[in-house]
């Protein structure tokens, strides 16, 4: 008590408005939500020229008393850096680019789904569950796993498979052309968890003569068709993996315990290690996170914090060090594996048996 006694005003007040930025941080998240399903991106990308906030209220078609409102709005999203101010109009950014309805790698469905009340829910709920004896916050506040809820409920399913499918669109198209030689020589790939086909559909696009599946569980394939280069298969992970010469886990393993990590790295090694293959042309190929405490860049640490997060609120697994995932490829019978940090706050790891 005497300390906080002897601490000056401005410490105090310094203090104080620490803990409001913390406090008032999800007013940034609603803020862009708030945009993104008024359409204010793709407006303004439309207007072809700076856009001003009566122009803006007209294409909107909302009540010109809301011209003040507005304004505020618009007020903190150039604040928080997703949209600039020209000649007293609006113009995009990079990231309000980003979640454009019409780019391919838009991460509007993603933002969307994160900021949906079922997936929102459980943080209310993390106290809770530290008291208490659940998986997960998500169980504690809707009681089942995220999974089970998603094999049930459709409009989950839909949205949650539409989040990864954007993520997907976005890395993907960075790693075929940055990291191609990953896939080169390879003629069959399983792509483990892999959704609606996002990822795999462009691996094929760009390498013709790799054979694709996609294996995840039934609710998330049926009524997919593929083609003569795309096959989906119903099953668990967690029983079996066809074999392959190469083993894809995009953002999968991050979901997972370390033991469910290592059941799954084993099943990948059996997988490829059933065929004919030698050296590099038998790999696991991971996208996923490697954590660093990266002083020089505090904004992508704290994204990777943030997600480690997430990872405890929604399911039961972690982002890892690099220490972390070495442990697991060791345990799980590897030799050695290979990092490669190209992918933002992600890396592409090849893991060899």
């Amino acid at each position: 008590m005497d300390h906080i006694e002897k601490e000056s005003a401005e410490e105090l007040f310094h203090a104080q408005a620490h803990i409001w930025n913390h406090l008032f941080a999800f007013i940034n998240s609603m803020s862009l939500k708030c945009a993104v399903e008024l359409g204010i991106p793709d407006i303004v990308h439309n207007h072809h020229q700076p856009i001003t906030l009566s122009e803006l209220v007209m294409k909107l078609a909302i009540p010109k008393t809301k011209t003040a409102f507005l304004f505020r709005l618009m007020r903190i999203l150039v604040h928080s850096g997703f949209f600039y101010q020209q000649e007293e109009g609006y113009v995009l950014t990079p990231s309000s680019r980003l979640l454009l309805k019409d780019n391919a790698k838009s991460a509007s469905p993603f933002l969307q789904a994160m900021l949906d009340p079922i997936l929102v829910t459980p943080w209310h709920f993390l106290s809770a569950w530290f008291q208490g004896d659940g998986l997960n916050p998500f169980e504690t506040a809707h009681g089942r796993t995220l999974w089970d809820y998603a094999g049930e409920d459709n409009e989950l399913n839909k949205f949650f498979n539409e989040a990864m499918a954007s993520d997907a669109r976005l890395v993907i198209s960075a790693v075929v052309t940055e990291c191609k030689v990953v896939f080169e020589g390879l003629r069959s790939l399983i792509d483990v968890g892999g959704g609606t086909g996002t990822v795999a559909k462009t691996i094929v696009e760009s390498f013709p003569s790799l054979k694709c599946t996609v294996l995840d569980l039934p609710h998330v394939v049926a009524n997919l068709e593929g083609n003569e280069n795309l096959t989906y298969i119903a099953g668990d992970m967690f029983e079996s993996i066809p074999p392959a010469d190469a083993v894809l886990l995009k953002w999968i393993l991050h979901d997972w315990t370390d033991e469910q990590c290592i059941k799954i790295l084993k099943g990948c090694k059996e997988a490829i290690s059933s065929g004919d293959r030698e050296g590099n042309l038998r790999k696991v190929i991971i996208i996923d996170m490697v954590v660093e405490d990266r002083k020089e860049d505090h904004k992508s640490t704290e994204t990777q914090l943030f997600f480690d997060m997430l990872m405890m609120n929604l399911v039961l697994g972690k982002e890892k060090t690099k220490k972390e995932w070495g442990k697991l490829f060791l345990e799980s019978g590897f030799t050695h594996y290979k990092i490669t940090p190209l992918l933002g706050l992600r890396s592409l790891i090849e893991v060899y048996p």
